[in-house]
């Protein structure tokens, strides 16, 4: 082996797909519910995803930043039709990145206003990334540890409890982080009242409402962005995972006037961006927005359906749903596995189910079978 070990990789070679499966390199079928962990919003081998990317690799796969883009600005129309206000969008290659970048866009919006503001509340349970500041604004010990010391200006709250952000709240506070639903969390909801609780105090105190949505963003629970589900008026959405179908990109958005503190100069990416990302995105984009109301359907019986398993408690919306179990779930994932099932664990205790967006009411009952036979 020449691969540093940072995964712990299942004992499985794949080799193809369609639709929803997978086939290893023995020919063994398997029903995706992971999706690459919430990436392969198309599923595999989707003819216009397919043909897309054929087609821009036989064109134009890279170009310099430091030219026009006409693919750029395409994208960057789309995601911006479905904001909640006008904005302006920065590519890059991967959520990781588009939080990185949320940062320093924090930063310097207020540095720009000449306020010392730089703080940044997150929350316990969080994901942002492995990268030196999102893992600083990621409050969990496992993702820190060994890494110290870590970025200064992050205080961590607890999701869904508004007095300890009151606590975290300091002077210099520039935003608040959060994921509407904490993915590597364990599908940890943030209720409606604790959300606009925040919001009105970043409205009162003047701060930044950041929204990392890159595992639930681009349809994942149902709606384009999840912010939608609670009517919230973020001023900086980050994306990514599902947001290229299989091909790496991350977006970054935010409002107009905030978006306005990046100069020429002061945030890049020498791929973010390119042609082959973004021709891959602008038809998922454009798929996704016109599936939205199946994915709500198919969400909502597939939560129907692993609450009816009752084996442990159901959380998520859409297709972003965690079943949380009284043991460590590592060994379902293995057996999950031999029966041709693809699932997750996370969180130590969770199910992680975050299938193709494309999935049907058949495949969540073909699902369901094999869960039975593991649970049961």
């Amino acid at each position: 082996m020449h691969l540093m070990e940072t995964y712990r990789r299942l004992p499985v070679r794949f080799v193809g797909g369609e639709g929803v499966y997978l086939y290893d390199d023995k020919g063994k079928r398997y029903l995706d519910l992971l999706a690459g962990v919430a990436v392969n919003s198309l599923g595999y081998a989707d003819p216009e995803l397919v043909e897309a990317l054929c087609a821009q690799a036989r064109n134009l796969l890279h170009i310099s930043n430091l030219f026009e883009n006409p693919w750029q600005e395409e994208l960057a129309k789309e995601l911006i039709s479905s904001f909640w206000t006008s904005g302006r969008v920065f590519f890059c290659n991967s959520g990781a990145e588009a939080n990185e970048g949320a940062i320093k866009l924090a930063r310097r919006y207020f540095y720009e206003r000449g306020e010392k503001r730089y703080r940044i509340i997150t929350f316990y349970n969080s994901f942002h990334g492995r990268t030196f500041g999102a893992m600083s604004a990621t409050a969990q010990e496992k993702i820190q540890r060994g890494f110290e010391p870590l970025l200064e200006g992050f205080d961590y709250a607890e999701l869904n409890n508004f007095d300890s952000v009151i606590k975290a709240l300091k002077k210099d506070t520039a935003g608040i982080l959060l994921e509407v639903v904490q993915g590597e969390g364990g599908i940890r909801e943030a209720g409606a009242d604790f959300l606009h609780k925040v919001q009105e105090l970043c409205r009162k105190e003047g701060i930044l409402l950041m929204l990392d949505e890159v595992q639930t963003g681009v349809g994942r629970t149902g709606r384009f962005y999840a912010y939608e589900h609670f009517g919230l008026e973020p001023d900086v959405v980050t994306l990514a995972k599902g947001l290229g179908g299989g091909v790496p990109i991350g977006a970054l958005l935010a409002r107009e006037e905030v978006a306005q503190a990046f100069k020429p100069g002061s945030h890049g990416s020498t791929f973010g961006g390119n042609p082959l990302a973004c021709a891959s995105a602008l038809v998922v984009v454009k798929k996704v927005k016109g599936i939205l109301p199946q994915i709500e359907r198919v969400g909502s019986y597939f939560k129907d359906r692993l609450r009816e398993l009752g084996v442990g408690e159901v959380r998520g919306k859409g297709l972003m749903l965690g079943l949380e179990l009284s043991q460590g779930c590592e060994g379902i994932v293995i057996r999950a596995l031999e029966k041709g099932l693809l699932i997750n664990c996370t969180s130590e205790r969770v199910l992680r189910f975050v299938p193709p967006l494309i999935i049907e009411e058949r495949h969540i009952d073909e699902a369901i079978n094999i869960l039975k036979e593991i649970l049961y």
